[in-house]
């Protein structure tokens, strides 16, 4: 049996384009524009520092790593960081989230448009579900990529004990020399099916980035074992 010691790799390092339905609006009694219309500027400052400071933290992981080691104190120091940005961002992103949908890139800019995602990618699963229906709707209205979608779809099925479908989420093994592997994944025959319908590429390329080695056949007879160890951490 595999061990199985931090969670997935955070995979939602690049930046992607979303957009959701904004509230309605009141007009001013003057007729010109809405009394009560979101500050975009502002929100878009806010989300911008948010989105830098979500990457600026996980890209320093990799370097990090390698000068002081996987189980150094350092990393474990960097997690904590990462862990509590990723709190307060939580916290700020569902309030605006909550009040104004998900902001398109045509209102608030695309890199405040994608900390939106990284944000909620990034959160607790309990927020993760909550706000998927969202992206999903957004999906549906053009609003947001359903490649973007396929993550969250794949992170919350793994947090609810569910094989993934897409094979975004990945995971290392510390029994082996710490590998890295595909999380338990739904068909994985038809998986490059699915991958293309939402816009992903095969998911062989995908995960060369860690070194592996995809073959479908080895991970149906693995598993059995991959969805009892998935079970074990709910």
């Amino acid at each position: 049996m595999k061990s199985f010691l931090w969670p997935g790799v955070a995979v939602g390092l690049m930046v992607f384009s979303w957009a959701a339905a904004q509230e309605k609006q009141s007009p001013a009694p003057d007729g010109g524009p809405a009394a009560n219309a979101p500050d975009f500027k502002s929100i878009e400052a806010e989300l911008v520092r948010i989105h830098d400071e979500d990457q600026k933290n996980r890209l320093q992981m990799p370097e990090v790593e390698k000068k002081h080691g996987r189980n150094s104190q350092q990393v474990q120091d960097l997690w904590k960081v990462i862990r509590a940005a990723d709190e307060a961002n939580s916290s700020r992103v569902t309030a605006l989230l909550d009040k104004h949908g998900w902001l398109g890139a045509e209102q608030i800019g695309a890199r405040a448009n994608g900390a939106l995602f990284l944000v909620i990618q990034h959160a607790q699963p309990a927020i993760q579900q909550k706000y998927l229906p969202m992206m999903r709707s957004a999906v549906k209205e053009g609003k947001a990529r359903a490649s973007s979608l396929a993550l969250l779809e794949d992170r919350v099925a793994l947090g609810e004990g569910r094989p993934q479908i897409y094979g975004s989420q990945v995971m290392r093994d510390h029994t082996h020399g710490g590998r890295y592997y595909v999380r338990p994944l739904d068909d994985p025959d038809k998986v490059d099916e699915r991958r293309a319908a939402v816009g992903l590429g095969p998911l062989a390329d995908y995960v060369k980035k860690w070194d592996i080695v995809w073959d479908g056949e080895a991970h149906k007879k693995e598993l059995p074992e991959l969805m009892a160890a998935l079970r074990t951490r709910q």
